[in-house]
């Protein structure tokens, strides 16, 4: 017999946002716009979308032309929506308002492409999105945003690779719909995601080995140690360098991500931004019985200080985040007595830096 699988509108109209008409709307006009997304992304070179725009986010990064064009589909779509005050965006300098005054509730969070490295080269890239509520103010400003991540509405993420999925939790469970190309619909094909407790993967810039700080540099090493090291067991090491599309791993097959704080620019307290990128995948991750930190925190606990600020992130598979925190406050406490894999002698290819 066979089954309809409900899509992403009938999904959200029932009981999966508490009834809650506009955060419906508001979730159905950011799927339309990733619709449209994704359309140039499939296109790339044919519809005149790759290579560079020739300016600068507010980051000071080289925005590619779909950036950019991303991010206005996202705008133009998304303002439209009765549920929206403001609208902040990782390619924007400041929020977008788009209702001073009025019953709109929410406010909408996005990096419309991460993983621009990977355009030019057809590797999975995607959109982040994150809902908050719209605190009791009249005209919403930067500091309505700085709010931590456990009191995110909604989170969710639309990965660009052989298929087109978004991935969503509205505080449910996080759940996967796959994009119907014919119908221009996102269906239901990945209910109640869960990232399992162990993993033998995990993955990591190794490029910055050097600037690890000694908890990262431990875990790392007893990894690469394999059988005969402490862990016990052989690891597997993944990076594609597209968060998207880490995450979309870890929830489908479990794993571990960090992209810790380093060495490599010390007035940096991490490299992903905590409002477009790690909040929302912490979200995710957590409803799908994962766990998120910084290596020191939970994630979701971290109070905002700034609209575009960056943080370190570690998450996936909760027995590995926890002994990557743990290591870290052992460190920090003095209590630790870190392995040192033979990658790191003196004489190695890859000589540690003095861990501090």
């Amino acid at each position: 017999m066979h089954l309809t699988r409900p899509t992403l509108q009938s999904f959200l109209a029932d009981a999966s946002c508490g009834g809650d008409h506009q955060l419906a709307a508001l979730l159905n006009d950011v799927a339309a716009a990733t619709v449209a997304v994704s359309s140039m992304t499939t296109r790339g070179a044919l519809g005149g979308y790759l290579g560079a725009h020739g300016a600068r986010n507010a980051h000071g990064e080289t925005q590619q032309r779909l950036d950019v064009l991303a991010n206005e589909v996202l705008v133009e779509t998304c303002q439209r929506s009765g549920g929206v005050a403001a609208l902040a965006s990782e390619e924007l300098e400041a929020p977008l308002v788009v209702r001073e005054v009025g019953g709109a509730p929410y406010l909408l969070v996005f990096d419309p492409l991460d993983g621009s490295s990977n355009i030019d080269v057809n590797l999975s890239i995607g959109t982040i999105f994150s809902v908050l509520q719209r605190p009791n103010r009249l005209t919403p400003g930067a500091a309505d945003f700085l709010q931590p991540g456990h009191r995110q509405v909604a989170a969710g993420y639309v990965i660009y690779g052989p298929q087109t999925m978004l991935v969503l939790s509205v505080g449910r469970g996080t759940h996967g719909f796959t994009l119907d190309h014919q119908r221009g619909v996102f269906t239901l094909t990945h209910p109640q995601l869960r990232v399992p407790d162990e993993t033998p993967e995990f993955a990591i810039n190794a490029s910055n080995a050097r600037f690890w700080e000694a908890p990262v540099q431990r875990y790392v090493s007893e990894c690469q140690a394999g059988h005969a090291g402490p862990r016990g067991r052989d690891f597997n090491m993944r990076w594609i360098a597209s968060l998207v599309a880490e995450a979309h791993r870890i929830l489908m097959r479990g794993g571990v991500f960090l992209y810790p704080r380093d060495h490599k620019t010390p007035p940096k307290a991490g490299r992903l931004r905590l409002l477009y990128e790690a909040s929302p995948v912490a979200l995710l991750i957590e409803q799908a019985g994962g766990a998120a930190s910084t290596g020191r925190e939970r994630l979701l606990d971290l109070q905002p200080i700034e609209l575009h600020q960056r943080v370190p992130l570690v998450f996936g598979s909760r027995h590995e985040v926890e002994r990557i925190t743990r290591y870290h406050h052992d460190h920090d406490s003095g209590a630790d007595k870190p392995y040192v894999s033979p990658l790191f002698n003196e004489r190695s290819l890859f000589r540690a830096q003095e861990l501090v």
